[in-house]
């Protein structure tokens, strides 16, 4: 097994406060969801194939998305979670987050989830999930009308397509609907492959992108723990994961080279994707364009 680095500081939202935003008002411990500042869409939406799409509207919708993400990162991907709830996947951004939601309709089980940090919320907290894991500096200008993605996951009898675009034709609406143009997030490449911990599939797959969907450099940033992707094999011929795959066809870019997350057992690549770049086969599926 190829070396991989061993991190020697906490990553922390709060040392990162001051060079994003001013120092924001601080919400009392006792209030689990903050009031969001963007307005989220109508509650729910039927989809096809016996699914429907929510958003959050209380603590229970939280704590069922958060099972979820347990059951997948922690069950599935052997994530090493620091959470305050047995079972749940639950960090500090999560009270800022407007969290959305697909459900089986015949058993009301979430079988899908994404997290929503909007602009007025990451200045309510201080920064985003990203910030941790990158220097964001080169995004300063967007950041107004950026909102971040996280935590997304399907339940593993519902991966076949239908419950990923269900999450991203909502998430399209509420772009829209609030004159929001960029999302940004961290997509995960798994590094446990046949029973082995190695970073060489997500050095190859970002050598492959680097080459062909690299964002313009004003936009380009660093990771704060970089995987070392030149100790690593980046010659496999090997294709990145579904989400990648369909974040990519979407028009997103990748940002700069993948960040080691051992908690996660995983490589983040950041990407970054704006409404105004959708093709126009996808702007006219999710906005009627």
């Amino acid at each position: 097994m190829k070396e991989l680095p061993t991190p020697t500081f906490p990553f922390s939202q709060l040392g990162l406060r001051a060079s994003l935003w001013p120092a924001p008002v601080r919400t009392p411990a006792t209030v689990p969801l903050p009031a969001p500042i963007v307005a989220v869409p109508e509650a729910t939406h039927t989809a096809r194939g016996g699914i429907s799409v929510s958003w959050a509207r209380h603590q229970d919708d939280v704590r069922a998305a958060q099972r979820l993400r347990y059951e997948v990162f922690a069950g599935e991907m052997g994530a090493r979670l620091t959470t305050p709830l047995e079972g749940h996947d639950v960090d500090l951004f999560d009270d800022f987050c407007e969290h959305l939601l697909v459900r089986d309709e015949g058993t009301r089980q979430v079988i899908g989830t994404y997290r929503v940090l909007t602009p007025a919320q990451a200045r309510r907290v201080g920064s985003t999930y990203s910030d941790t894991e990158f220097d964001l500096t080169r995004l300063r200008d967007l950041r107004e009308r950026m909102v971040e993605l996280g935590r997304s996951c399907v339940h593993a009898d519902h991966r076949q397509g239908g419950v990923i675009l269900a999450l991203w034709g909502a998430l399209a609406a509420f772009m829209n609907r609030n004159k929001l143009d960029t999302m940004i997030g961290c997509a995960s490449i798994p590094m446990w492959h046949n029973g082995v911990t190695s970073g060489d599939a997500a050095a190859s797959i970002w050598r492959q992108l680097s080459v062909t969907h690299m964002a313009p450099i004003q936009y380009q940033v660093q990771p704060r723990l970089p995987l070392p992707v030149h100790r690593l094999d980046g010659d496999l011929d090997i294709e990145p994961p579904a989400l990648i795959k369909g974040y990519l066809r979407l028009g997103a870019k990748v940002l700069g080279p993948p960040a080691w997350d051992p908690d996660f057992n995983s490589a983040d690549l950041p990407m970054l994707m704006r409404i105004d770049e959708l093709p126009a086969r996808y702007r006219k599926h999710f906005l009627g364009d």
